[in-house]
């Protein structure tokens, strides 16, 4: 029995293994009744009693699968090798018009090409999985241009990260800023269905937009906490109305560190000069060009759009705003703390060697 235990309590069992053993736990049990057992576990009497007579004939083993009938398919290394090389191609390299590769594509095309007469589209999915290959995802992305310029501008950025809890010990503070824009008011036109035992929660497809909302975050490195603010328009008059509040929270700072992207809005003159004129305390570090995910606020604005943003169902603008000024309190009670940065500036020189080598 212990050793159906520990198959029970290991959360590495398989789990029609770990179902197998619980039947036999159970059926120790003196008070033990079979239709409450197959219901519990969702399983048929008879495979409860099957399992039973098979464990008095062959012992503990019967819980582990029983070696499979018949001779498995097999491909030669040189034939799984063919197909990770097709995967590895374009479909337009071997003249199809399929923008990217499936497992059914592949397995169509591999037949088609006689690299293996037979193979299936669930024996494709098995090779690429050894191969570590993703024919079917993909993601967009947009390299820097590497120069000495990226590499001044993320030196500088990457600074204030690794010093950011020396700089706040010496009455200094890191600020990252970044924007949201353009968030849709989103209003069902039938209340979604919560979820029950059995049932998770059903939402319509169709809905009607009220509007969109413009918010602004801004990051405090050292201690993870946030604030943000409603723009009425993403531009530059906005962002300036809200720069007073936005560096007011940090009067008593004797230095400020304001990390963010070239937007208009921060590149813009008028801009610039406000900072000079009304906070000469106020460094501006602006992240390279094509590089704003060095700005920790991005990562600040995916985290708070997960937990506040997504499944949102709002009527009205007002309504959105108003959800978002109680937000940020309460992600700074809840989930606020500093990010774990580790790309360091020495990481950041060796990534642009690598590349220009």
């Amino acid at each position: 029995m212990a050793y159906l235990k520990t198959l029970v309590e290991d959360g590495r069992t398989e789990q029609r293994v770990a179902r197998r053993a619980r039947v036999l736990l159970a059926m120790t049990e003196p008070d033990t009744v079979v239709s409450e057992l197959a219901d519990r576990l969702e399983l048929e009497r008879t495979t409860i009693w099957n399992l039973c007579r098979r464990y008095e004939a062959y012992g503990v083993d019967v819980v582990l699968d029983a070696p499979r009938s018949g001779h498995p398919r097999e491909l030669s290394p040189l034939q799984r090798v063919e197909v990770e090389q097709l995967a590895c191609c374009e479909p337009a390299g071997v003249g199809l018009e399929m923008t990217h590769w499936s497992t059914r594509s592949l397995a169509l095309v591999a037949r088609q090409r006689g690299i293996a007469p037979t193979i299936s589209h669930s024996t494709v999915a098995l090779i690429l999985h050894d191969a570590d290959l993703q024919p079917h995802r993909t993601r967009y992305w947009k390299t820097p241009t590497l120069d000495d310029t990226f590499r001044h501008k993320a030196a500088q950025v990457l600074w204030c990260y690794e010093q950011a809890q020396q700089l706040a010990q010496r009455d200094e503070v890191v600020l990252c800023v970044d924007e949201k824009p353009n968030i849709q008011v989103l209003h069902g036109e039938q209340p979604a269905r919560p979820m029950r035992p059995g049932l998770i929660e059903r939402r319509e497809f169709e809905y009607v937009r009220r509007g969109t909302v413009n918010l602004l975050a801004k990051l405090v490195v050292h201690s993870g906490r946030m604030r943000s603010w409603d723009l009425e328009r993403n531009n530059g008059d906005c962002l300036r109305g809200v720069l007073p509040q936005l560096l007011g929270d940090h009067r008593d700072a004797r230095r400020i560190h304001l990390i963010w992207d070239n937007a208009p809005s921060h590149t813009a003159r008028q801009t610039l000069d406000f900072l000079r004129t009304h906070y000469p305390r106020v460094r501006v570090i602006f992240t390279p060009a094509h590089a704003s995910w060095l700005n920790q606020a991005e990562l600040l604005l995916r985290a708070f759009a997960e937990r506040y943003l997504q499944r949102g169902d709002w009527a009205s603008c007002d309504e959105l705003i108003e959800h978002l000024d109680a937000s940020w309190p309460e992600y700074n009670r809840f989930y606020a703390h500093p990010f774990t940065w580790s790309w360091t500036r020495a990481k950041m020189h060796l990534w642009v060697d690598r590349h220009l080598s």
